[in-house]
């Protein structure tokens, strides 16, 4: 099977009041040192994980397009003589939609990056004002359509259910976002992360979160709106045209291998899960004492295996293959799923089952984090 790669570049122009990510802002970034280091990263990554062709790579951040389309260049030169391509590779890069990023496209689209994924977030100025957003809603637009021209396939993040916002607000603004005509859209509801700015201003009443009843009416608002306009929910937040799914993404919700570099990243590879240095001072030292990143590197159990794969699996409107996914792990079907509670939420509409296939209704997304504590068995969790 293909592999994918996760290469993490974690600098940001500002960190924006709700991200929670790996993403620091420094003054200056030493574009030569930090190529050097990434491509040693790579290497002892590709020294452990085989020689099996890439299907996907996503540049994650942080804020990628800042990177000088030269480093992607290499990069991706680099991948490509140590694992080989498979035909038709993806390669995403994310991106703030700024006019000073939108003017690297073209050298992008050349460096080999095909779809990129744009954080518009929301599609007016006072909105994006209080993200902490650097662009305006203009540029923001201005940056799509440019991207729309450059590269094979798009996608852009909004970001709903916030303070204040009705679902007739929430409404308009979908439709207008479908308007543009992209075949992906990631669409989160608005979380209060614990450490972010957001958390401190809750606390000090600044605002309050939507409550519970109306971001769940907003998610099913969510749904049936792109679902009318061709774009049905393929997982809890992400949608998409039929064929342009991520590639990259699905790898990580069917439990596939992939390769993580840079400060921050995790990789799972032949049931080792690894992890890089989160802080990059840190990473760019280890890597120049050790040739590589890697901060923890452990053997998962079977049992441990099988419980992510379930906990990741469901998240997604295909659901899960019991049958496919016990002989995969050696264990009982019974074992991975507890049937007695699958049965009695599917009664009460949160769940279905067809033959050896489970899932999670539309009705039961909403409650997904509660469903998977139920669903999933205890004793494989904790194995």
């Amino acid at each position: 099977m293909a592999r994918a790669l996760y290469i993490h570049w974690p600098f940001c122009l500002a960190k924006c009041p709700y991200c929670d990510f790996n993403s620091h802002v420094r003054e200056r970034v030493d574009h030569a040192a930090w190529q050097d280091a990434l491509l040693a990263d790579m290497r002892h990554e590709h020294a452990l994980a085989g020689g099996e062709r890439l299907k996907s790579i996503f540049l994650g951040g942080g804020t990628p397009s800042l990177m000088p389309p030269a480093l992607v260049a290499r990069l991706l030169e680099e991948a490509e003589r140590l694992w080989g391509f498979a035909p038709g590779i993806e390669i995403t890069l994310e991106g703030n939609p700024s006019s000073v990023e939108a003017a690297n496209y073209a050298a992008l689209a050349t460096a080999g990056v095909n779809r990129v994924s744009l954080g518009l977030q929301a599609l007016d100025d006072e909105t994006l004002r209080f993200l902490g957003r650097l662009h305006d809603a203009r540029e923001g637009l201005a940056a799509l359509e440019v991207a729309q021209r450059r590269f094979e396939r798009v996608s852009f993040d909004l970001i709903y259910a916030r303070p204040g916002q009705s679902p007739e607000a929430w409404g308009a603004e979908l439709e207008r976002a479908l308007a543009f005509g992209t075949g992906h859209l990631s669409l989160y509801q608005l979380t209060i992360e614990p450490g972010t700015r957001f958390e401190t201003m809750v606390r000090k009443g600044d605002f309050a979160p939507l409550d519970e009843d109306a971001c769940a009416d907003m998610f099913a608002l969510t749904r049936e709106v792109t679902a009318a306009a061709g774009l049905p929910a393929y997982e809890v937040s992400n949608h998409a045209r039929l064929g342009q799914e991520s590639r990259h993404n699905l790898t990580y919700w069917r439990y596939g291998d992939y390769a993580g570099i840079g400060p921050g990243a995790h990789g799972r590879r032949g049931g080792v899960a690894t992890a890089r240095h989160r802080k990059p001072e840190n990473w760019l030292a280890a890597v120049a004492r050790d040739g590589h990143g890697i901060a923890e590197q452990r053997v998962l159990g079977i049992r441990e295996q099988a419980s992510e794969a379930m906990l990741m699996g469901l998240r997604l409107r295909e659901g899960v293959d019991l049958v496919g996914m016990a002989a995969r792990f050696g264990l009982p079907a019974a074992e991975l799923c507890d049937d007695a509670k699958a049965g009695f939420y599917q009664k009460q509409g949160l769940v279905w089952r067809q033959d050896a296939r489970i899932g999670v209704t539309q009705e039961g997304m909403v409650l997904l984090d509660a469903l998977l504590g139920e669903l999933v068995p205890l004793q494989l969790v904790e194995g």
